[in-house]
């Protein structure tokens, strides 16, 4: 059985610019970055998830890892009126390295428009620049539309958390057509963190089901970091769930979180999350 811990990637845009709800601390200084990286190493973090609209995070990465080829990197091509050849060699010049594990398509509707991006994309797969290729998706019905448009595709990326469950109805197909299904927003940005009282008043329709899974906590002796992260991670056609720090004892917190095996009473509560402003489901609609 696969460890549990190997499913954890480490999400870099902290490492580019700020970001989160709660996030307070700005950019991450490139010496904490270091350490950040050095100890997901440590702990078997094999992905390292960036893009080229991260401000530095590419080329904080590649001065960092300085051609150390033990991590996989997944980077994404941003909406642009320039060649999408010469941006990923401009982002493997950032990174320091010839190829790249995963890139993806980092906004939907630039794909839509310009549908001969991917042509050349294929063909930077060809050449054995990329070994997956993809899309990073915030809605079902862009994954609808690859599929009845029967665009072929190896790696996807989506929101996917105790209260965001909107992908799940494909999950199982995505494992029967063998592509790699990776997850962001395993804490709603930082959402879960937030004590509900300090909750903006758009996001106050959410506060019963944060409350309930404050209560589920400390019934069962369990953090919050605990449930959302088991609640995702052992899921058996999840293959990657991003997570994205500003500290090294906020990732050391992270692992320490991920337990063995799940209980079925997690899933069972899960089960019973089930939001109906989902609007608020994505930070688009928090401003």
């Amino acid at each position: 059985m696969m460890n549990p811990l190997n499913k954890l990637i480490l999400g870099t845009v902290q490492f580019g610019h700020p970001y989160g709800i709660n996030n307070s601390t700005g950019k991450v200084a490139k010496a904490d970055v270091a350490t950040i990286i050095a100890e997901a190493k440590a702990n078997g973090i094999t992905i390292l998830d960036t893009s080229y609209s991260y401000g530095d995070s590419e080329a904080v990465l590649g001065e960092l890892l300085d051609k150390d080829d033990y991590f996989k990197i997944v980077s994404k091509l941003p909406r642009t009126t320039e060649n999408p050849k010469s941006i990923f060699k401009e982002t493997t010049e950032r990174l320091k390295r010839n190829k790249l594990y995963g890139y993806l398509v980092h906004h939907f509707d630039y794909f839509r428009e310009n549908p001969d991006i991917w042509i050349a994309i294929q063909t930077l797969k060809k050449e054995g620049l990329i070994e997956k290729i993809g899309f990073s998706l915030y809605h079902v019905e862009e994954l609808e539309y690859l599929f009845s448009n029967q665009v072929d595709f190896d790696l996807v990326q989506f929101p996917y958390n105790l209260l965001d469950r909107a992908f799940e109805p494909y999950l199982k197909e995505l494992k029967q057509r063998n592509i790699e299904v990776h997850t962001r927003s395993v804490f709603l940005q930082g959402l879960f963190f937030k004590p509900v009282e300090q909750l903006p008043e758009k996001l106050k329709p959410l506060t019963p089901y944060l409350l309930a899974m404050s209560k589920f906590c400390e019934e069962q002796d369990i953090t919050i970091e605990e449930l959302a992260l088991n609640g995702v991670i052992h899921h058996s056609c999840i293959d990657g769930v991003l997570v994205g720090v500003d500290t090294i004892a906020q990732l050391q917190k992270n692992i320490k979180s991920i337990w063995p095996e799940m209980t079925s009473n997690i899933r069972e509560f899960i089960d019973t999350l089930d939001v109906k402003e989902k609007e608020l489901l994505n930070p688009v609609n928090w401003i």
